[in-house]
C-alpha cells in the first residue's frame, strides 16, 4: 500500500468515528429526554415507598410487622388526604377571587348604566396617552368599552 491508500483510509475511519460520535451524542439525549419525562410524580411516590418497603424488610432485627404496616398506611393516607385538601383550597381561593373580579366588574357596569341613565357622563379618571388610543378589539367586542 502506498501513502496516498493509508491517508484515505484514516480519512474515512476518522468520518465514521466521527459519525458514530454524534449517533452516541443523539441517543444519549434521547435517552436523558425519555428518562427525566419518565419521572412523574406519581412513580417517584410509588419507588420511594418500594424503597421504603424495601429498607424496613431488609433492617436488621426489624421484621415488617403488621403495627408498622398499620402505622404506614395511616401516614400515606393522610399525606395523601392534606395534599387533596391543600388542592381543593387553592381551587376554592381561585374561584373566590374569580367571583370577586365578577362581582365588581358586574358593579361597575351597573354605576355606569345607571350614570348613563341619569344623564351623567362619568369623568375619566385617566388622562394619559392611553385613555385617546382606540380600544383592544377585545374591548371593541364589549358592552363595557363603548361610550
Amino acid at each position: 500500500m502506498n501513502f496516498d491508500a493509508l491517508q484515505r483510509r484514516v480519512r474515512r475511519a476518522e468520518t465514521v468515528v466521527e459519525r458514530r460520535m454524534d449517533e452516541t451524542v443523539q441517543h444519549w439525549d434521547a435517552l436523558e429526554t425519555a428518562w427525566r419525562r419518565s419521572w412523574t410524580p406519581g412513580r417517584i411516590v410509588v419507588v420511594g415507598l418500594a424503597g421504603g418497603f424495601l429498607a424496613g424488610k431488609l433492617e436488621p432485627g426489624g421484621a415488617f410487622s403488621g403495627a408498622r404496616w398499620l402505622q404506614m398506611v395511616g401516614s400515606v393516607s393522610g399525606l395523601v388526604s392534606s395534599a387533596q385538601a391543600s388542592i381543593a383550597s387553592l381551587r376554592e381561593a381561585a374561584m373566590a377571587a374569580a367571583a370577586g373580579l365578577a362581582a365588581s366588574a358586574a358593579t361597575a357596569a351597573a354605576d355606569g348604566e345607571a350614570a348613563q341613565a341619569a344623564g351623567d357622563t362619568p369623568e375619566p379618571t385617566d388622562t394619559g396617552p392611553a385613555a385617546s388610543a382606540p380600544p383592544r378589539p377585545a374591548e371593541a367586542a364589549t358592552e363595557l368599552s363603548e361610550p
